[in-house]
């Protein structure tokens, strides 16, 4: 007799994944307000306004080559070493030009928090000193919401937290 004679029904590779949802009128409210200002881009965009979509990806492997590459030659295939020295993981904010289709103004670093959010936006805003009103579309994300983030908001009369 196995161990796992007692648990027949068990099939450990075989599972399922669900989604929490929020409860619809919430979510349709939240998916209203985004479509308001995603529909309108390319007029906010030629009114000076800028949309941006801007989210993290954090975690991101910062490898190094062991070797360098042995370029593209007539006859000869590009060759990349596959062994690599970790240097760590980075995290990369960026922004998503909703009427150009391209990212602008990313940020990349060590850390994700309220004070790394906070530089981004304020760079964000800076590279383009003639945008009169800036739309910044985030998820609910704790660095999203924070103070310094709300004064730079508050200092600043063209940014809108959407």
């Amino acid at each position: 007799m196995g161990i796992f004679e007692n648990q027949v029904d068990l099939k450990p590779p075989q599972s399922r994944y669900w989604l929490n949802r929020a409860p619809e009128e919430a979510a349709d409210e939240k998916m209203a307000d985004v479509t308001a200002l995603y529909l309108p881009a390319p007029t906010l965009h030629a009114a000076g306004e800028r949309g941006l979509s801007t989210d993290e990806m954090t975690g991101i492997q910062a490898l190094e080559r062991k070797h360098p590459t042995i370029p593209l030659g007539p006859g000869r295939v590009e060759r990349r070493e596959f062994a690599y020295i970790r240097q760590g993981t980075l995290t990369l904010i960026a922004n998503f030009a909703v009427a150009q289709g391209h990212v602008v103004a990313s940020s990349l670093g060590p850390t994700r928090t309220e004070e790394d959010f906070a530089t981004h936006s304020a760079r964000t805003v800076a590279s383009v000193p003639e945008v009169t009103r800036w739309h910044f579309v985030t998820d609910n994300l704790n660095i999203h919401q924070s103070e310094s983030l709300v004064r730079l908001v508050a200092d600043h009369d063209g940014i809108e937290d959407d």
